[in-house]
């Protein structure tokens, strides 16, 4: 399966799939609210055009197969975290359940760890996500903790499941 997942820059030409593909409220539903719902051409075109801008790069696209079905993202922390990242990701639903999620994850740890230097990497989930818990546990992550009530998505509130994964390497 790895073989066949890769992450890589967004391009313009990924605009029409990234606006069709988060415009569907069951993806959105699972994601923070920054991101808008409707989501529209140009808010893909805005996102691909900040992504560019982002050194190092943070933002990723996932392709199955050579096509782009996902997004994944290591947002670098600041101050005394400046050691740790966070990562996100979303699969498009048509390829949910296929491993690619853990694929590139693994992509993901390896750029963070290897091309960065990072010391830690995390994940934030919500509690009904089971899908991502299992994506990050299968890529080498640990449950940390539940933050109770940690979000509120769509007014209600739910848990927060905390997973994090360390570079040993970098700790020796």
């Amino acid at each position: 399966m790895s073989e066949s997942v890769t992450i890589r820059p967004f391009k313009k030409t990924d605009e029409a799939k990234l606006a069709g593909y988060l415009n569907n409220k069951k993806i959105w539903d699972q994601l923070r609210d920054y991101l808008p719902h409707p989501y529209s051409t140009k808010d893909a075109r805005d996102h691909i055009e900040r992504s560019g801008n982002d050194d190092p790069t943070q933002n990723f696209a996932i392709d199955y197969k050579n096509e782009l079905v996902g997004s994944i993202s290591l947002v670098l922390q600041e101050d005394v975290y400046r050691h740790s990242a966070e990562t996100g990701f979303w699969i498009a639903e048509p390829f949910w359940g296929k491993g690619i999620a853990t694929a590139a994850i693994k992509h993901i740890i390896d750029y963070g760890f290897s091309e960065l230097g990072i010391v830690r990497i995390y994940a934030s989930v919500m509690e009904n996500n089971v899908g991502s818990m299992k994506a990050l546990v299968k890529a080498g992550f640990q449950p940390e903790g539940i933050f109770k009530k940690g979000f509120i998505k769509n007014g209600t509130y739910l848990d927060e499941h905390r997973f994090g994964i360390l570079n040993h390497d970098k700790l020796e």
